[in-house]
């Protein structure tokens, strides 16, 4: 059984922000962090004060974590980034509102006594003869994880414990892992009185003011039910102190979801995972999948889409990918009487096949984008058609002496609009090379089947099918959002936008095969129209490759370049440096590899394709952890721990470009290790030299226990994650609403005769038990420990 807690967060957009340069407007940007960790920036939007992100991202978080906050920042190129302001949530504010939160948030100021982090290791104890204490012992063992208050990236932390009046204080220099291991009493003067201990932690600063760290606060009368206190306790903040009225600062509308899963044995979901598996094999002898139409019927538009990527995800565990989508085309032709309309609505088969698309599909898209994508970005050229949007300042000169005129712009925006749908185009047709084997299988049986259910329909209404998914919802999203597709690491600015929107609306026309349709509603299209008929010719030509090629057609290129669905892959050049006992040179050790995470290794070399390589074994990974920012002075670099067959253990070190690659190797890497037996609890989060670690100051290198805990839980959700089929089965129980009435009265029918239901509602009642004892059990067990700290 394993507890499971995932945060959905989407940046919509921001308004009324403050002027923060010379040009009376903000380059915005967003930084995202849990318990103080940043683990997410998202692009930043140029020259504006209402800017819009439009970013999205799903991140797994351990049970444990506090609060989310986002720091909105204006972006200078020469001097320091400033800061604008920020939104807090609290954990208990999220699981209030089960459904989400979708909101405008007003901006506050970034008061330095909030900004705190870490825990303190405290043994707290009351002494004295008798059943009446006498006396008050604080034993401060050490600290984690402060924030980091001086530009060396490092504090000088001094613990000041505080009771009735008196303080007592102790320092350490240089770490932000303080070890103290002193012990302060003071006399209790009214041992039946209800007063507090406050332990605080500053940073000690021999010029300007001692900087505030955090403080944790004791009850007395508490302490006297347990006579003594130890563990680790999470620094909390300072009362906050905004200087500035709420509002003023600008505010961000946000979208936040918790979802905390328990995850039950796998035991637990194989009678639901085989009762699906059935129904999706049914329709292949004939008869009416009950479960999958049950599923379609009662899931509402809010989560439909997530309910699809469940599905998606679980079939493609089981093997049955193929025949769910199938079933699915099968459902939805049934349904539909009117060509037009297919496949127009959000249904649960528009929406699975999208899903699909997106998991199995983008190598895949990568591949076919990236060089057009690319070219745009590296030409930055202005380009516009519509007469109305035309700003010859922005197109500048033809000449010397000549300003372009309006129709000079039209004509070279077309040209280049031309040239890149061609050469989109081209590409296109070439992949029917190396699309992946299930794509093509799946285009194949929407086309036939589209083909068989209206024979006497226009010819080319089986063409657009195909094209209603793989341009309209996939090839010219990506276009329009290459960032939202890991396509680019950065938004384009608003002249490139503007040309990859004009390009996506030339591939939308195209995939439609209809030119006349666009040019009668934005007739400044019209001088696209011999690369739009081209390239209407080539994606008839491409479709007709993909459903006619057999499996046996150059099948080993089809295998090498199809996903395989449920291993991790992940590539690019990263610096590295490796390190078993040799010391960290004092200038840059780090050198330029071409590193690639696969199913049960992590290889690089200095080549992409070179053949002699290195590797780690991911069973032998202990630890994937951040490195301080001061022992290498970049904040993105990572370690990787691992040992040898010797014993020995070995450090990797990686430098990212951002903090986004960082996260993103992070949660790759602790993904694909997440089964490992022998992980560490803790680590060093800096590095060994001049004989002692630069975090805590420890001077033994090995067979101590690490000054900071490691974090496993904190991940980013990727497309190319594991599949799990436990977890996928356990949304599948939470996300659809099984009592909800079928809106088909054909449907309600059919499964009152099958015995689908009897079998359902079993599975279902039999989920819900063995949840209602999970949660019994843990009631208990917090039962008994108020019980035990009673006594």
């Amino acid at each position: 059984m394993a507890k499971r807690s995932t945060l959905f967060i989407r940046i919509v957009e921001g308004k009324n922000l403050p002027i923060k340069d010379i040009t009376g407007s903000s380059d915005p940007y967003c930084i995202v962090r849990i318990d103080n960790e940043a683990i997410i920036r998202t692009a930043t939007i140029w020259k504006t004060l209402s800017p819009f992100w439009g970013e999205e991202y799903n991140v797994h978080v351990p049970p444990s974590f506090h609060t989310v906050s986002l720091h909105v920042m204006d972006e200078d190129s020469l001097s320091r980034d400033d800061v604008i302001g920020k939104v807090s949530i609290r954990k208990e504010a999220l699981t209030a509102k089960p459904q989400g939160l979708d909101c405008w948030m007003n901006l506050t100021e970034i008061d330095p006594d909030e900004e705190v982090q870490g825990e303190i290791h405290l043994q707290i104890s009351l002494l004295g003869d008798g059943k009446v204490p006498r006396r008050l012992r604080c034993r401060v063992l050490e600290a984690r994880d402060l924030a980091k208050k001086d530009r060396n990236g490092a504090s000088d932390p001094f613990v000041r414990v505080r009771y009735n009046g008196k303080s007592q204080e102790s320092v350490v220099k240089k770490s932000c892992y303080p070890r103290w291991n002193e012990s302060f009493e003071f006399e209790l003067d009214d041992p039946l009185a209800d007063s507090l201990l406050t332990v605080e932690v500053w940073d000690w600063d021999l010029v300007s003011k001692n900087d505030f760290l955090g403080k944790v606060l004791f009850s007395i009368n508490r302490l006297q039910l347990a006579q003594q206190e130890e563990g680790w306790f999470h620094l909390g903040p300072d009362e906050p102190k905004h200087s500035q009225d709420e509002g003023t600062l600008g505010s961000l509308r946000l979208q936040l979801r918790l979802r905390d899963e328990t995850v039950l044995p796998s035991s637990h979901y194989k009678p639901l995972t085989e009762l699906l598996s059935q129904s999706v094999g049914t329709h292949l002898n004939g008869n009416w999948p009950d479960l999958i139409m049950l599923i379609d019927e009662t899931t509402t538009s809010e989560n439909r889409q997530e309910v699809a990527n469940n599905l998606v995800k679980l079939f493609l565990g089981q093997g049955l990918i193929k025949e769910f989508l199938d079933m699915l085309f099968k459902l939805e032709l049934e349904k539909t009487t009117e060509p037009n309309t297919l496949f127009r609505s959000n249904s649960l088969a528009s929406k699975s096949m999208e899903s699909f698309l997106k998991v199995a599909g983008m190598q895949y898209l990568h591949r076919l984008l990236g060089p057009t994508i690319n070219r745009i970005f590296e030409d930055k050229k202005y380009v516009e058609l519509d007469p109305n949007k035309v700003e010859l300042k922005e197109a500048g000169c033809a000449g010397l002496h000549r300003v372009q005129t309006e129709a000079d712009v039209i004509q070279q925006s077309s040209a280049l609009l031309q040239s890149y749908l061609s050469e989109l185009m081209a590409a296109l047709l070439q992949s029917a090379l190396y699309c992946p084997l299930l794509l093509c299988q799946a285009f194949q049986q929407l086309y036939r089947q589209v083909q068989a259910r209206f024979p006497d329909a226009a010819s080319h209404m089986k063409f657009i099918a195909v094209t209603s998914f793989l341009c309209l919802r996939f090839i010219s999203p990506a276009i329009m959002s290459p960032k939202l597709f890991h396509l680019r690491e950065k938004h384009a600015d608003a002249r490139t936008s503007r040309t990859l929107l004009l390009l996506a609306k030339a591939v939308q026309t195209v995939g439609n095969l209809d030119t006349l349709v666009c040019c009668s509603k934005e007739p400044w299209m019209v001088p696209l129209q011999p690369a739009i008929q081209q390239g209407i010719s080539q994606l008839k030509d491409f479709i007709t490759r993909l459903v006619f090629c057999q499996e046996s057609e150059d099948l080993d290129l089809q295998t090498r370049m199809s996903l395989r669905c449920g291993s991790m892959e992940k590539e690019g050049f990263l610096f590295l440096h490796k390190t078993k006992d040799k010391c960290i040179p004092m200038t840059s050790p780090f050198k330029k590899y071409y590193v690639t995470l696969s199913k049960d290794l992590l290889s690089y070399s200095r080549a992409q394709h070179s053949k002699k390589s290195s590797f780690i074994s991911l069973p032998k990974i202990r630890a994937v952890e951040k490195v301080e920012e001061k022992c290498f002075g970049s904040a993105n670099v990572m370690q990787i721990i691992s040992s040898e067959d010797s014993g020995q253990q070995e450090t990797l070190y990686l430098d990212c470009k951002s903090v986004n690659e960082l996260n993103q190797w992070l949660s790759a890497l602790r993904k694909a290790c997440s089964h490992n037996a022998n992980t560490m609890s803790c680590y060093h989060p800096g590095i060994y030299k001049a004989e002692r670690w630069s975090c805590c100051h420890q001077k033994e290198k090995t067979g101590t226990a690490g000054c900071d805990k490691t974090r496993h839980g904190v991940t980013l959700q990727e497309w190319y994650d594991p599949l799990d089929p436990d977890l996928e089965a356990q949304l599948i129980y939470r996300g659809v609403e099984w009592r909800r009435r079928p809106a088909s009265s054909r449907l309600l029918n059919t499964v009152r005769k099958a015995d689908v239901l009897t079998s359902l509602f079993r599975i279902l009642q039999d989920l819900r038990d063995a949840h209602a004892a999970v949660e019994a059990k843990e009631r208990l067990k917090y039962r008994n420990v108020f019980l035990e700290l009673q006594t």
